[in-house]
C-alpha cells in the first residue's frame, strides 16, 4: 500500500509537468527530488515506468523527471542496487538515443543521469552505452558526449575502456560528416586526454599502475592526424576551435618523434589561427600544452620557431584585456604562460626581441611589452639573474615615457624587480625616482567620468598605483630598506616632488622606525656616505612648511610631522623631550578636525609656537642662523605656492625674532625686501607678518632696515635705480611701496606697545605717507593704484589698533588724526556710488572707527562731512539683487553679497564709535538728522539699509546708556513718529526694523525717566511679538500691528510729548510709500478720542451712505473712517443696525463685511450683537423640505434665510480679532448653536435665488467666502473656536481634515468625532455647559442633531476628561438611552460611546461592568444590523472594555460571544475580521475558569489565525498576530507561546515559511493527535478566494507532516488528501501550484 502512495504521489506530480509555469516546473522537481531522497528506488523505477507509459510526453516535461532522477541518483549513490541501476540505465539510454535528431536539452538531461550512475556503475554503464557504439556505424552524438564526460568524473573507471574506444572511434573518424559530430569527436578526445593524463599522474591510486602513455599514444597520433589535416582546415570556426581544444591535451600523448617530426607543421597551424578567430583563448591554452610539450621533450623545432611564435604572441598581449569579457582576460594569462615557457628555453632571443620593442611609437606594443617583462621576471628567475644589468639599461628610455598607460605598466614592472632584487643593480635610483615622479603626478582638475575606453587611464590611476607600490616595497619587501634609506629623504625637498610627500613621509617614517628597532637611532641619517641628502635644516623647513596645509594631498601634514618627529635626533639632540611630547599632539589636533572645521589661523599659531619651542629647546645660535638662511633659501622654490610660501614668511619672522645676531638679522631683511615678489598679493602678506613677527624682538633693527629701503633708489622713478630693480615698472613699485606700507602697518600690531608708540608719528606714519604720495614736479599726484590703497587703509587702521588698545583713554593724543580721517573720507568720496567694485568703503570706515575712538575730538565739520560721506557712499548703492542679475559667475555674485553685507557692518560699527562719543538725546538726535531723509527716502533699498542702520544704532545707545540724573527725552515724539509708520512700509525688513526701533525709543525714555536698564516693561515688550506678523505684507496684520504699537505708544509717550508725537504723525500722512501713509492714519486714528452720535432713525439712511462711499473710494483711511461710524452708530443703536445689515443681500460683499467686523470692536457691544444674531439663527427652522419633480425623487431641503445670514453676520463679526472677548462669554451658547447649524445644514442647498446670485458673484470675481449652508456653518464654528481662545482646537481639527468630514453626508459623524476630541484635549473646562446645552439634542426631531449629539458624546467618552468633570454618569445613561434609536447610526454610535469608556474612565469600566457587557452583546445580536455594522462597533468595544471588566462579569457569557464571533474571521469585509479576531485575543484573557471548554474554541480557530497571516489586509494580520500572542500561553505548549511573543511582534517582520514550519513541529511535539482536524481545517481553505491563503493552506499541512510521527500517521485520509492536492495543483495562481507540489513532496513521511 505504501509503495502505491508514494507511486501516486510520484505519478501526480509527474502528470504536473506540463505546467507552464518555470517555478512550479522547479518544484515538481524539487517535490520528486524529496520523494527520492526518502524511497529511492521506488522514485527511480516511479519515473522509468511513467517514461515509458507516456511515450508521447513532450521533451520539456521529460527533462524535469530526468533532472530529478539525476539528482536522485547522485544524491543516493551508494544506495541503489544493481538492478535499479539497470532499470535507469537502460531507460537513460533510451532517453538519450530515441531521437535520432539532436535535442540537447532533452538528450543531455538523459547524459547527465548515465554520468551520474556511472560514478558506481561504470561497468554497467558502458555496457548499455557500448551497444549504442558499434564498429562502423557512426554513433549518436550524446553517445560520445557521455564517454567524455565520463571520463572526467569517473577517471578510475573510465581509462581502462578508452584505449578500446578509441580503436573503435578512429576508423569513425573519417565518417563523421556533420560538423556537430565531429566537434563532439574533438570534445571527446579533449576529455580522453586529460583524464588519461590525470590517471598517469595518479598512477599510485590507480587500479592498474602498468598503464603507460604508450598504451595510448599511437591511436591519439592517428586521431591527431585526421583533426591536424582535415578538420582544422574546415570553414566552420566552432569547429575549429575544438579541434585546437583537443588537440593541446592530446600533444602531451603523442609518441615524442611524432611530436617533433609535427611541430614545424603544428606551431605555424596553430598560429595561422589566431588570423581567423577573433576569440583567442582557446587557441593560445592549446599553443601553450603544445609548448610545454614539446619543451618536455627537448625538442630541437622549437628554435626555429621562435621568431614567427614570438611575432605571433606578442600583438595578443598588446591587445588590451577587457576585463568585462572574462574570455579576453583568460587569453592574456595563457599568452603570458607561453612567454614564460619561451623565456626558460631560450632567455637571450626572447630578451633580443621584447626590449627594443620599448621604443615603439605605439603605445599598445609599449604597454604589452612590459607586461611580458613583468612576467618573466617573476616566472623565470633563475634565467634572468644574470641579465638584469641588460634590462635595467633596456628601461632607461621607457622611463621618460609620458602615456599613463604605460607608466602604469612601468610601476608594474619596477614592483617586479624590487621583488628580484633589479634595484639594488646600479641604475635601481632612476627606477625609483621614476616611481616617485608618478607618485607626484598632480590629481585631474576636471571631475572624474566614466572612462569610454575600459583601459583608458588617468594620471590619478597611475598615481594612486605608484603611491600603493612605493609604500609596499617599503614595508614588506626587505631586501628594499637599504636601497630606500635613506634615499629616499632626497626627495622629500625638491618642490617638484610636493605632491608625492605624503607617501614619501609614510615610507620613510616605516624604513626610519625600523632602523630605529635596529639600534641605529644616534646614526639614522649618515651625511658621511650620503652627500645628496638635504640637510637637517631644509627637512625641517620642507616638513614644517608643507604642515601648514595639513589637509593637502591626502592628509599630508600628519605624514610630515611624524617623519618630523622620528628623525627628531637627526634634527637636533636636544629635541627629543620636546617633540615626543609636542607632535602627537599637533597630529591629534589634525585627526580631530576636517579640513572645513579646521581654523586655519589656529593651526598656524599651534605651528609657530611649536616653532618658538623647538628653538628655545636648541638654544644655539649657530644653528638658528643656518635654520633661518636655509628657510630664506628655499623661499622662491614655493613660488607657485602662495599659501605655504606665506607661512614660510611667519617662520623665518619666528626664527629671526629668537636669532641673536643682528646682523644677520638686518641681512636677511635686506634679502627679503630685495627678493620678495611684490605683484603676488599672499608674498606682500607674508613679508609683511615677517617684519611684524620680527619686530617683537627686533623692533629698532626693522624699522631701520625698512626706513633704509623707503630712502634708498628702488622707490624713485628714474634712471637710476640699482640694478637688481632696474626693470621693475611702474605699477611694481607701486606694489612695493604697498608691500613697505603693510610693513609697517604689522610692526605698530606686533611690536611691543611701550616701545612702539613713540614712533608712530615720528617714524612709522611719516614712511608710510613717503611712500604713499607720489611727486612729480613738487606736486603732490593722487595715485590710482588700488592695491597701494587698500595697504594704505589697512596698515593706518592697524597703527589705530595698536594705539586703542595698547593705552588707556585719553592718555596718547593722535595728533595725524583729523589728517588720516580726511584722508579715509577722500578715498570713500573717490569710490563710484553706482557700483562696490572694491572692499575700499568697508576697510576705511573700519579705519575711521578706530580713528573715532582716540584724542582728540573730530570737529564738527569734519565729523558731518564724515557721517554724510558714509552715508551717501553705502545707503545709495544700487540694490543686491541687481548686481547680482548682473554678474553671470556665481562666485563673483556671492562675493559682492559678502562684500555689501561687511560695508553695512563697517557703516555700522563706525557711526556706534560716533555716537558713544556723544551719547545724550542731543546726539541720538543730531545722528538722525542725518538719517532721516534717507529712512524717508523713495527707494526701496535706501530705507531698508537706512531704517537698519537706525535698529543697530538705537540698540547700541540704549545698551550703552548710563543715566545718572532724570533728563526730560525731548525729541521722543519726533523720532517715534519717525520710526512708527515705517512699521507698515512695502518692506518687510523695514517693518522689522522699524518695530525695533519704536521698542528701543520707549525703553530709551523709561531710562530716562530713571527706570533701571534691566527694567521690563511688559506693554513695551508685547512689540517683539508682533515681528512675527510683520513678516508676510497682508494688511490685516499691518493694521493690527498698527493699532497695537499705537496703544503702546499712546499709553508710554508722556502727556508733554502727545502733541509733538501727532503734528509728526500727521506729516508721515505725505509719506512716499503709500503703506506708512495709511499706517500713520490708523495711527491718528488710535491716538484720537471718539465724538457724536446719530439719530435712530437716520440710522438705515447713513449705513446706505457708509456703504456707497466705501464702493466709491478704496483708500485705507476713508474705510477707517467709515468703520469708526458704523461702531459709534451700533454702540448707541444696536437693534436697527443689525437688522439694516441683515437686510442686506446675500452673499455680503466686501464692503458690508468691513461693517460688519466694525461692531467688534467693543466687547460689551459685540456680547450684545452676538446674542441678537444667536437668536435669529435658533429663531426659525434651519431648512424647508421642498418637492423635486425630477424623476419623480423624493424631496430636497433649502435653506432659509434669515439664519443663513445670521450665520455669515457670526462669522463677519469673530473674525475680528477684537470680537475675542465677547466670544469667551457666549462660548457655550455660540459652539452649541453653530455646531446644530452644522449638523442641521449637511447636504442642505441655497434658494433658488441665491445659488444663481451666488454663482454671478463668482463670476465677476471671488466671493469672500462660500455662502453654501454648510460651508459657511462650518467656516463659522471654525472661527469661533479661533476668536474663544481655542485656536489649538480649530488647528486639530483642520490637520486631522475634520472640517471636510463634517461637511460630508457619509462622513459627517466621523468629522464630529475630531471635533470632540479635540475639544476634550484642549477645552475641557468648556464642556460642562455645552454638554447640559447638547443633552435635550438626543430627542430632537431632526435626526441629524441625534446624529451629531451623539457622535460628539460618544468620543468625549474616549477621554478622561468628561469623569473629571462629572460628567459620566450623565453622559453614558443618556448614551446607553439611544440603543433603541430609530437610527442605525445613532446605536452604533451609542456602542462606540460606551466602548470608548474604557480608554476614557477605565476604573468606571469595573463598576458598570455588567451594564456596559449586556449593552456589547445586545449590539451583537441587533436584528436591524444588514451589514454588520452594529455588531462591528459591538466587537470592536468590547474588545476595548474587557482590560477593565470583573472576571465574574464576562464568565457567562465567555463562549457565547467566542462563538458569535467565530464566522466573522473569514468575512468578506476585512474591519469585521480584524474585529473579530481582536475581540477574540482579548477574551482569551479570560478562559482560565472554562479552560478546557475555550481550549476548544482556540483550536477551532489556531488553522484560521494563522492562515490569515498571509491576509491581504495589514490590519488583519495585525490582528492575527495579535490573537495568536493571546492565544499562546493558554496552549499548554512552552515553545510555541514563546514563538508567538518573539515572531509576531508587530514592529517584526514575519517569514512565513520559516514560521510556519517551526509552528507545526511543535504543534506535533505537542498534539500529534490533531493531526487530521488540522488538516481537514486547512482543506476547506483551499477554496478561499485569496490565493495567499490559498498558498499558505497545502504548506500548513506540507510543514505538519514534515513533523508529525510515524505513530500518528494513520489518523490521515490519505487519498482524500492527495485528491484535493491534485485538484489545487491546477489552481490558476502559480504560487498556490508552487506549494501544493512542494506539499504533495512532503507527503512521503506519512505514506
Amino acid at each position: 500500500m505504501t509503495e502505491s502512495r508514494i507511486k501516486r504521489l510520484a505519478t501526480t506530480l509527474m502528470d504536473a509537468t506540463t505546467d507552464k509555469d518555470l517555478l512550479v516546473q522547479e518544484q515538481i522537481y524539487n517535490a520528486l527530488c524529496y520523494l527520492g531522497e526518502s524511497e529511492p528506488e521506488e522514485i527511480l523505477n516511479s519515473c522509468d515506468e511513467y517514461l515509458r507509459q507516456h511515450d508521447k510526453l513532450a521533451y520539456p516535461h521529460r527533462v524535469i523527471i530526468l533532472k530529478a532522477m539525476e539528482t536522485v541518483v547522485k544524491n543516493n549513490i551508494a544506495l541503489l542496487d544493481k538492478s535499479t541501476a539497470k532499470v535507469v540505465i537502460f531507460l537513460a539510454s533510451n532517453e538519450m538515443t530515441k531521437s535520432k535528431e539532436v535535442i540537447r536539452d532533452w538528450q543531455q538531461a538523459a547524459s547527465s543521469v548515465l554520468v551520474a550512475v556511472g560514478q558506481r556503475f561504470i561497468n554497467k554503464v558502458m555496457e548499455e552505452v557500448l551497444t549504442k557504439f558499434q564498429p562502423g556505424i557512426l554513433p549518436h552524438y550524446f553517445v560520445m558526449q557521455t564517454f567524455a564526460n565520463l571520463s572526467v568524473s569517473n577517471v578510475f573507471g573510465m581509462v581502462p575502456f578508452l584505449n578500446s574506444i578509441l580503436g573503435t572511434m578512429l576508423p569513425m573518424l573519417a565518417m563523421a560528416k556533420q560538423d556537430h559530430m565531429k566537434s563532439v569527436f574533438c570534445y571527446a578526445l579533449q576529455h580522453f586526454s586529460e583524464s588519461i593524463q590525470e590517471y598517469l599522474a595518479n598512477l599510485d591510486k590507480a587500479p592498474d599502475p602498468t598503464v603507460r602513455k604508450d598504451t595510448f599514444s599511437n591511436e591519439i597520433f592517428s586521431a591527431y592526424e585526421v583533426l591536424f589535416n582535415s578538420w582544422l582546415q574546415h570553414r566552420e570556426a566552432k569547429l575549429r576551435l575544438a579541434v585546437v581544444e583537443a588537440m593541446g591535451p592530446m600533444s602531451y600523448l603523442m609518441p615524442s618523434e611524432k611530436l617533433e617530426e609535427q611541430l614545424p607543421k603544428l606551431i605555424p597551424g596553430i598560429l595561422a589561427l589566431y588570423k581567423k578567430h577573433t576569440e583567442a583563448f582557446y587557441i593560445s591554452k592549446s599553443l601553450c600544452q603544445i609548448l610545454e610539450a614539446s619543451v618536455n621533450i627537448g625538442s630541437r623545432s622549437l628554435d626555429v620557431q621562435l621568431d614567427s611564435l614570438l611575432g605571433t604572441l606578442h600583438p595578443q598581449i598588446c591587445a588590451p584585456a577587457d576585463p568585462s569579457v572574462p574570455l579576453t582576460v583568460k587569453n592574456h594569462t595563457e599568452v603570458l604562460r607561453c612567454f614564460t615557457v619561451l623565456a626558460c628555453s631560450f632567455p637571450d632571443r626572447v630578451l633580443a626581441f621584447l626590449l627594443p620593442k620599448l621604443e615603439s611609437s605605439n603605445e599598445r606594443t609599449r604597454v604589452g611589452t612590459l607586461l611580458i617583462m613583468r612576467q618573466i621576471i617573476n616566472s623565470a628567475p633563475s634565467q634572468m639573474e644574470i641579465k638584469k644589468p641588460f634590462i635595467i639599461s633596456s628601461m632607461k628610455l621607457t622611463l621618460q615615457d609620458s602615456n599613463n598607460k604605460v607608466k602604469r605598466a612601468v610601476v608594474q614592472v619596477i614592483s617586479a624587480m624590487a621583488h628580484h632584487g633589479y634595484l639594488e643593480q646600479p641604475g635601481g635610483e632612476a627606477m625609483m625616482e621614476f616611481l616617485v615622479r608618478q607618485c607626484a603626478l598632480p590629481s585631474d582638475a576636471q571631475p572624474k567620468k566614466p572612462p569610454l575606453d575600459a583601459d583608458d587611464l588617468t594620471s590619478d590611476s597611475v598615481q594612486s598605483i605608484s603611491v600603493n607600490t612605493l609604500f609596499l616595497l617599503s614595508t614588506t619587501v626587505d631586501r628594499m630598506n637599504n636601497v630606500l634609506w635613506p634615499y629616499l629623504l632626497e626627495y622629500v625637498t625638491p618642490i617638484q616632488f610636493t605632491n608625492a610627500l605624503t607617501p614619501l613621509c609614510k615610507s620613510l617614517m616605516y624604513l626610519a622606525m625600523k632602523k630605529q628597532e635596529e639600534g641605529e637611532n644616534a646614526s639614522l641619517i649618515r651625511y658621511d656616505l650620503n652627500a645628496n641628502l638635504p640637510s637637517p635644516y631644509a627637512l625641517m623647513t620642507r616638513l614644517l612648511v608643507v604642515s601648514s596645509q595639513p589637509y593637502v594631498g591626502d592628509c599630508r601634514g600628519t605624514a610630515a610631522l611624524r617623519l618630523l618627529n622620528v628623525l627628531h635626533y637627526s634634527v637636533h639632540p636636544a629635541l627629543d623631550q620636546l617633540w615626543s611630547k609636542k607632535v602627537p599632539l599637533l597630529v591629534e589636533h589634525i585627526e580631530e578636525n576636517t579640513e572645513k572645521s579646521l581654523s586655519q589661523k589656529e593651526w598656524e599659531e599651534k605651528l609657530l609656537l611649536f616653532l618658538q619651542e623647538t628653538l628655545s629647546a636648541v638654544s644655539d645660535n649657530t644653528w638658528i642662523c643656518h635654520f633661518v638662511t636655509e628657510m630664506c633659501r628655499q623661499l622662491n622654490s614655493y613660488n607657485g605656492f602662495p599659501l605655504e610660501k606665506n607661512f614660510l614668511y611667519k617662520c623665518i619672522g619666528t626664527t629671526l625674532g629668537a636669532c641673536t645676531s643682528k646682523d644677520l638679522v638686518q641681512k636677511q631683511l635686506q634679502e627679503l625686501l630685495e627678493t620678495a615678489r611684490y605683484h603676488e598679493k599672499a608674498e606682500r602678506e607674508g613679508l609683511a607678518s615677517c617684519f611684524g613677527i620680527c619686530a617683537i624682538n627686533h623692533l629698532e633693527e626693522t624699522l631701520a632696515k625698512l626706513e633704509d629701503f623707503v630712502r634708498s633708489d628702488v622707490l624713485k622713478k628714474s634712471v637710476g635705480l640699482f640694478s637688481m630693480f632696474k626693470d621693475r615698472s611702474d605699477n611694481e613699485v607701486e606694489k612695493i611701496k604697498s608691500t613697505l606700507i603693510l610693513c609697517y602697518g604689522y610692526v605698530a600690531v606686533y611690536a611691543p606697545k611701550e616701545l612702539v608708540l613713540p614712533r608712530i608719528e615720528a617714524d612709522i606714519l611719516k614712511n608710510i605717507f613717503q611712500c604713499f604720495n607720489t611727486k612729480v614736479l613738487g606736486i603732490k599726484v593722487e595715485t590710482k593704484d588700488l592695491t597701494l590703497k587698500l595697504c594704505l587703509i589697512r596698515s593706518i587702521c592697524m597703527i589705530s589698533q595698536a594705539i586703542f588698545n595698547g593705552v588707556k583713554h585719553g592718555d596718547f593724543i593722535f595728533s595725524r588724526k583729523a589728517e588720516l580721517v580726511a584722508q579715509m573720507v577722500e578715498f570713500i568720496k573717490a569710490e563710484p556710488l553706482e557700483a562696490m567694485r572694491t572692499p575700499v568703503r568697508q576697510r576705511a570706515m573700519i579705519t575711521c572707527t578706530y580713528l573715532v575712538g582716540l584724542e582728540p575730538h573730530l570737529s564738527d565739520p569734519d565729523r558731518t562731512e564724515l557721517i554724510d560721506t558714509c552715508l551717501a557712499s553705502v545707503l545709495a548703492l544700487p540694490p543686491l539683487e541687481l548686481v547680482k542679475e548682473r554678474e553671470e559667475n556665481g562666485d563673483d555674485a556671492l562675493h559682492k553679497e559678502m562684500l555689501y553685507g561687511d560695508t553695512i557692518s563697517a557703516l555700522k560699527d563706525l557711526l556706534k564709535s560716533l555716537l558713544r562719543r556723544n551719547m545724550t538725546p542731543h546726539g541720538l538726535q543730531d545722528m538722525f538728522a542725518h538719517l532721516g531723509p534717507w529712512i524717508k527716502s523713495n527707494k526701496e533699498h535706501e530705507r531698508q539699509r537706512a531704517v537698519e542702520v537706525s535698529a543697530a544704532l538705537l540698540d547700541f545707545y540704549l545698551t550703552k546708556l548710563k543715566v545718572s540724573t532724570v533728563i526730560p527725552f525731548y525729541n521722543l515724539g519726533v523720532l517715534i513718529a519717525l520710526f512708527s509708520p515705517r512699521c507698515s512700509d512695502s518692506l518687510a525688513s523695514v517693518r522689522q526694523h522699524a518695530v525695533d526701533c519704536v521698542y528701543c525709543l520707549l525703553y530709551i525714555q523709561l531710562c530716562y525717566e530713571g527706570f533701571a536698564q534691566d527694567h521690563r516693561d511688559e506693554m513695551v515688550e508685547g512689540l517683539k511679538a508682533l515681528k512675527k506678523g510683520l513678516e508676510e505684507p497682508d494688511f490685516t496684520v499691518l493694521f493690527h500691528a498698527c493699532n497695537n504699537i499705537a496703544m503702546v505708544i499712546g499709553k508710554r509717550v508722556p502727556p508733554d510729548q502727545l502733541m509733538s508725537l501727532l503734528l509728526a504723525m500727521f506729516e508721515g500722512l505725505a509719506d512716499p510709500d503709500k503703506n506708512c501713509s495709511r499706517a500713520a492714519t490708523v495711527m491718528i486714528n488710535s491716538l484720537l478720542k471718539e465724538r457724536g452720535g446719530v439719530l435712530q432713525e437716520k440710522v438705515p439712511d447713513i449705513m446706505s451712505i457708509i456703504h456707497s462711499k466705501l464702493e466709491e473710494v478704496d483708500e485705507e483711511h476713508v474705510r477707517k473712517a467709515a468703520q469708526q461710524t458704523v461702531y459709534i452708530l451700533a454702540s448707541q443703536h444696536k437693534s436697527v443696525v443689525v437688522s439694516s445689515l441683515l437686510g442686506s443681500s446675500l452673499p455680503f460683499d466686501s464692503h458690508t463685511c468691513t461693517m460688519w467686523r466694525s461692531l467688534a470692536t467693543e466687547p460689551t457691544l459685540t456680547s450684545q450683537i452676538l446674542e441678537q444674531l444667536l437668536d435669529k439663527v435658533n429663531g426659525d427652522v434651519p431648512y424647508k423640505e421642498s418637492k423635486c419633480f425630477l424623476l419623480g425623487s423624493g424631496s430636497e431641503r433649502i435653506a432659509t434665510p434669515l439664519p443663513l445670514a445670521a450665520t455669515c453676520a457670526l462669522y463677519e463679526i469673530m473674525s475680528a480679532p477684537e470680537s475675542g472677548a465677547a466670544v469667551l462669554g457666549l462660548y457655550p451658547p455660540l459652539f452649541v448653536t453653530l455646531l446644530l447649524r452644522v449638523s442641521c445644514t449637511v447636504g442642505v442647498q441655497l434658494p433658488k435665488n441665491l445659488q444663481s446670485r451666488e454663482t454671478r458673484s463668482s463670476s465677476h470675481g471671488p466671493a469672500p467666502r462660500s455662502l453654501q449652508p454648510c460651508s459657511c456653518a462650518v467656516e463659522t464654528l471654525k472661527v469661533m473656536l479661533a476668536r474663544g481662545g481655542s485656536e489649538e482646537v480649530a488647528r486639530a481639527v483642520g490637520s486631522a481634515g475634520g472640517w471636510e468630514l463634517m461637511a460630508s453626508p457619509k462622513r459627517h459623524h466621523d468629522g464630529i468625532a475630531v471635533l470632540a476630541g479635540a475639544m476634550a484635549r484642549h477645552a475641557g473646562p468648556r464642556l460642562p455647559l455645552i454638554v447640559k446645552n447638547l443633552i435635550p439634542t438626543l430627542s430632537s426631531v431632526f435626526e441629524s442633531q441625534r446624529i451629531t449629539t451623539t457622535a460628539f458624546f460618544a468620543e468625549l467618552l474616549s477621554s478622561n476628561v468628561v469623569n473629571d468633570l462629572i460628567l459620566l454618569e450623565t453622559m453614558m445613561d443618556n448614551v446607553t438611552a439611544r440603543q433603541k434609536d430609530t437610527c442605525m447610526l445613532v446605536r452604533m454610535l451609542a456602542l462606540r460611546g460606551l466602548g470608548n469608556i474604557a480608554s476614557g474612565s477605565p476604573e468606571k469600566v469595573r463598576k458598570h461592568g455588567a451594564k456596559l457587557l449586556a449593552s456589547m452583546v445586545n449590539g451583537m445580536d441587533d436584528k436591524d444590523d444588514p451589514h454588520n455594522l452594529v455588531a462591528l462597533e459591538a466587537m470592536s468595544s468590547l474588545s476595548k472594555l474587557l482590560d477593565h471588566v470583573e472576571e465574574k462579569d464576562i464568565q457567562s457569557m465567555l463562549l457565547h460571544i467566542a462563538i458569535r464571533i467565530r464566522p466573522f474571521f473569514d468575512s468578506e469585509q476585512s474591519d469585521l475580521r480584524q474585529s473579530s479576531i481582536v475581540l477574540f485575543g482579548n477574551l482569551t484573557k479570560f478562559s482560565e475558569g472554562n479552560c478546557e471548554v475555550f481550549f476548544e474554541q482556540i483550536l477551532n480557530g489556531l488553522v484560521t489565525l494563522l492562515l490569515h497571516l498571509q491576509d491581504p489586509k495589514p490590519e488583519v494580520v495585525k490582528a492575527c498576530k495579535f490573537a495568536l500572542r493571546m492565544c499562546g500561553p493558554n496552549m499548554g505548549c512552552e515553545g510555541l507561546c514563546d514563538m508567538f511573543l518573539n515572531h509576531l511582534r508587530e514592529d517584526r517582520s514575519l517569514h512565513y515559511g520559516e514560521f510556519m514550519n517551526n509552528v507545526c513541529k511543535h504543534l506535533m511535539q505537542s498534539y500529534p493527535e490533531m493531526l487530521n482536524r488540522l488538516i481537514l481545517t486547512n482543506l476547506f481553505y483551499f477554496k478561499s478566494n485569496w490565493a495567499d491563503i490559498r498558498a499558505a493552506a497545502p504548506m500548513f499541512i506540507g510543514f505538519l507532516v514534515l513533523h508529525v510521527d510515524e505513530d500518528h500517521c494513520q489518523q490521515v485520509d490519505l487519498d482524500h488528501l492527495i485528491s484535493a492536492l491534485n485538484l489545487l495543483l491546477k489552481d490558476p495562481v502559480p504560487a498556490v501550484r508552487v506549494k501544493v507540489a512542494e506539499t504533495l513532496g512532503r507527503l512521503v513521511r506519512i505514506l
